[in-house]
């Protein structure tokens, strides 16, 4: 079934023609420009397909084999299978496919280890830490002592011997490693080593990572996190939604921490299409789709380089990148209001030591879409060329078109 079928089903046409635009609408404007946007992708046909499916209709708070509800026969085989082939892709003890999103998870992990004004170490906001890693804004901020480390002045990459001077000085409950915008691996032996060391948990927040690390094209943080906390979008391609690996030892923990502690009903539509996500990255293919995101991440980030911007810690070992487009004359929201007129799809990021804004950009959905160096080269030079004035916002977006037109999200 393609997604065309879906959407234009006669029956979404002839009951909510308003909310079936509105769909076709997003459809093409996510296959007529370029999706830079390093936490999204394109989920394939048969996620799609699983999220649209009777599943939506069924609750099921609890677990497989222990639900709340009757007649959850059916969707328990579906959450067991997401949750056995989430252990096998990852090598897992134990999966938790139930968050909601990534902050579900981080939620989780938080109330399965810590206590409400405990310490935590990670990654201060500023440098690329998440909304969960301790902003005041968020329930991490509110309800967590945390503590930030940081990144190098001069070279943009993880600073740690800070992040070991803080450790010993504030002992922490729990130490957070990972990243919204750091391009580069996290030395996950460091942080493993360093919680050992102050009597701490280790908490790996993969959400950006976790897709590349399933195709092999990045260091799992799974053999040295007590909890790995993820997102099933991104790289992974999947749907919307998160999920939790740990030992065995805090297994039900964990899932008690999910459910009844920070959610009730599972959405088994969406578990059924994660399932169908890790079987597709458990394939040969996914590997060298894994590799080929890292390859054309490379690639843009040296082509920007090339044009002039200042690419953070000088380039990328993963699927993202942040760049500075100051030496071209513009800061980084007036530059992402100027490609996106030109159909190129990107974020702001925060800056490593100054109040800049600058761009981050990813290759996932692009590289889905079956583009490779060439194309992103391309786009890197195009990219520059609008932030320069050098090409008008109209003439770029026909150039986008006729790219994206040869390079569909879902053929036919």
């Amino acid at each position: 079934m393609s997604v065309t079928h879906t959407i234009e089903a006669d029956v979404l046409r002839r009951q909510d023609p308003e909310l079936a635009e509105i769909l076709l609408g997003e459809r093409d404007r996510q296959s007529t420009s370029l999706q830079l946007i390093a936490a999204e992708n394109f989920t394939s046909p048969a996620v799609l397909a699983a999220l649209g499916s009777p599943l939506a209709n069924k609750y099921a708070e609890g677990y497989p084999g222990a639900r709340h509800h009757g007649g959850c026969e059916i969707v328990d085989v579906a959450e067991r299978v997401a949750v056995d082939r989430a252990k096998a892709l990852f090598g897992a003890e134990h999966a938790n496919v139930q968050p909601h999103s990534g902050s579900s998870a981080v939620l989780a992990a938080y109330a399965a280890l810590l206590r409400p004004g405990d310490t935590v170490l990670a990654l201060g906001l500023p440098y690329g830490g998440h909304l969960t890693h301790g902003s005041p804004a968020n329930f991490s901020g509110r309800w967590f002592d945390f503590v930030g480390y940081g990144v190098d002045a001069e070279t943009g990459l993880l600073d740690y011997d800070q992040a070991h001077t803080l450790a010993l000085t504030h002992r922490p409950k729990a130490i957070v490693c990972g990243s919204i915008a750091y391009p580069r691996h996290i030395d996950y032996a460091f942080f493993r080593g360093l919680a050992d060391e102050v009597g701490a948990y280790l908490i790996a927040d993969a959400a950006h990572p976790i897709g590349l690390v399933a195709g092999g094209a990045a260091p799992s943080p799974v053999p040295y996190a007590d909890v790995v906390c993820a997102t099933t979008h991104k790289v992974l391609r999947g749907p919307r939604g998160g999920m939790i690996l740990c030992g065995a030892d805090l297994a039900e923990r964990v899932d008690r921490a999910v459910f009844p502690f920070t959610q009730g009903g599972a959405q088994m539509h969406t578990i059924a299409a994660k399932a169908v996500a890790f079987g597709e990255a458990a394939t040969p293919a996914f590997t060298a789709y894994a590799h080929q995101v890292v390859a054309n991440a490379r690639v843009l980030a040296a082509g920007l380089a090339a044009e002039g911007l200042v690419v953070t810690t000088g380039g990328t070992d993963t699927h993202l990148l942040t760049a500075d487009p100051a030496p071209l004359g513009v800061d980084g929201r007036t530059a992402r209001g100027r490609l996106a007129a030109a159909g190129l799809v990107l974020d702001c990021c925060a800056l490593p030591h100054g109040d800049s804004r600058g761009l981050r950009l990813g290759t996932a959905a692009v590289t889905t879409q079956g583009m490779g160096e060439e194309e992103t080269a391309w786009i890197a030079a195009l990219l520059a060329g609008v932030l320069r004035g050098e090409t008008d916002h109209q003439k770029a977006r026909e150039e986008v078109r006729e790219l994206t037109g040869r390079f569909p999200p879902y053929p036919g």
